[in-house]
């Protein structure tokens, strides 16, 4: 398929972890045509950090409230609704002028499949055998064989369609000048020097499932900070603050919490500059695997070999013999996957990417 000049629309609102799995294919379609154009519909959240990457030309926000998330009750469903025509309503009137010639919804879902008719005619693209009745908005359906686990190497199945070839000159995340200078204050700010080693600790996520225990993040913080010129960063969301405080409590030792201080862009960059990521499954995880840092990652009701660090050294650290291991539950009671896991073995781990 020759994309020269073509206009292509990517549909991958969120979350932030898909986001980060939908990058190397928009990379590679730009790096193979380069006067393409490249237009990507996202949540508001997300947007920032897209603006910031130079495979994408244009940024469409949206606001439309998850259904998924833990707590989410019946209104979000109403709100969801409204927010979704007035998405449907704004972009039709976006692309009226200058619409798009493909349109790739990689996100698989009935809302996506409605959010591409926004654009008036042009080819759709969407898996075979997505849910919610997105197949019926597509003209051409991408097969996933059955041996293809990694969630990152499905979005990658639609460069065989579209005749290109992702390489790993295509994993990368960008920050931005204004994201660099920012850290750059940041750190030196905080005292790090050029000859520091960054450990980069994010211990929250979406689902409640899959938290660690703050006692035993402070064990771990504490333990890396002992090492030579290592220092500690907790990161996260504003949203984090009050969980990272009841770690910080805990310490014996000072570490620096940015949660709440950087944008995801200035996270990005942050990401970049550190020796290695140590958390849960979520989305900076996914970032720091795309900015080439090894990754510890703690695994419990999620399946790594479906959402794991992608193309990075990395270390899976998980409870064995556990037959709930895999559960996809957003909340237990229990948490046995997760008590499982003592320090040693994440310090252990830790320990081995940083001497390497």
């Amino acid at each position: 398929m020759d994309l020269h000049k073509a206009r292509i629309l990517i549909l991958k609102p969120s979350s932030l972890g898909d986001i980060i799995h939908t990058l190397p294919l928009v990379h590679c379609l730009k790096r193979t045509w380069p006067d393409c154009h490249i237009g990507w519909v996202v949540q508001d959240a997300f947007a920032r950090m897209l603006e910031n990457d130079p495979a994408v030309d244009a940024v469409y926000r949206i606001t439309i409230p998850s259904t998924s998330d833990p707590g989410s009750g019946r209104l979000a469903f109403i709100q969801a609704a409204r927010q979704t025509g007035r998405a449907l309503s704004h972009l039709r009137k976006v692309f009226q002028d200058r619409p798009y010639d493909l349109v790739l919804d990689l996100h698989a879902s009935f809302r996506s499949g409605l959010l591409g008719r926004a654009n008036p005619g042009g080819r759709r693209v969407g898996f075979a055998g997505a849910r919610e009745l997105n197949t019926l908005f597509q003209d051409h359906l991408i097969s996933v064989p059955p041996d293809t686990i990694h969630a990152l190497e499905k979005n990658l199945l639609f460069c065989g369609f579209l005749g290109c070839s992702a390489g790993k000159e295509d994993f990368f995340l960008r920050g931005g000048g204004a994201a660099e200078r920012r850290i750059n204050a940041l750190l030196a700010g905080s005292g790090v020097t050029s000859g520091d080693r960054i450990v980069y600790i994010h211990a929250t996520a979406r689902w409640k499932s899959k938290f660690w225990f703050p006692e035993r993040w402070a064990q771990l913080a504490d333990r890396l900070i002992d090492q030579d010129n290592v220092k500690i960063i907790f990161g996260g969301s504003e949203g984090d603050r009050e969980y990272i405080s009841a770690i910080e409590a805990k310490m014996a030792k000072t570490p620096i919490i940015t949660a709440g201080r950087c944008s995801l862009a200035e996270s990005a960059s942050l990401l970049g500059r550190c020796a290695v990521y140590v958390g849960l499954d979520s989305g900076p995880m996914h970032m720091a695997a795309m900015a080439g840092v090894p990754v510890v990652v703690l695994f419990g009701p999620t399946h790594p070999e479906r959402v794991g660090p992608y193309g990075v050294e990395h270390v899976i650290v998980k409870s064995g013999n556990l037959r709930c291991l895999a559960c996809r539950k957003r909340t237990c009671n229990k948490m046995t996957c997760m008590d499982r896991i003592p320090v040693d073995m994440v310090y252990d781990a830790t320990l081995r990417l940083l001497k390497r």
